[in-house]
């Protein structure tokens, strides 16, 4: 069983910054991919990025340029640094982990940007 958790998130103003960590259980290493999502209220989850096990990253049109995913295999830890936030960046961020065919998720961590 693979366990994440979320950190990072809170409250920040338009166009700040913030960084969301996902810490793993196990070696991030062996995940095939680690992405990120988010859940705005009333809203469906949708995808913001992702990373391959040999680093290839993937951003949603909405966040490419001012998004960037990286990762610290030391740290068995994936980041997702947020910039120039907008108001409609305000969502629960939740990292997702695909082992195999199996895929887990962490419990998410509030972001909102106030306007």
């Amino acid at each position: 069983q693979v366990q994440l958790v979320e950190s990072g998130g809170g409250l920040v103003e338009i166009g700040g910054s913030l960084r969301l960590s996902c810490r793993a259980s196990g070696s991030i290493a062996s995940f095939k991919v680690v992405a990120w999502y988010r859940q705005a209220p009333g809203k469906e989850r949708e995808f913001v990025a992702s990373m391959t096990a040999g680093g290839t990253t993937n951003y949603a049109d909405s966040v490419r340029g001012r998004f960037t995913m990286s990762r610290s295999i030391v740290e068995n830890t994936v980041y997702l640094q947020m910039n120039s936030l907008k108001p409609e960046d305000t969502a629960v961020y939740y990292c997702k982990a695909f082992l195999g065919t199996a895929g887990f998720w962490g419990q998410g961590t509030q972001v909102t940007v106030s306007s």
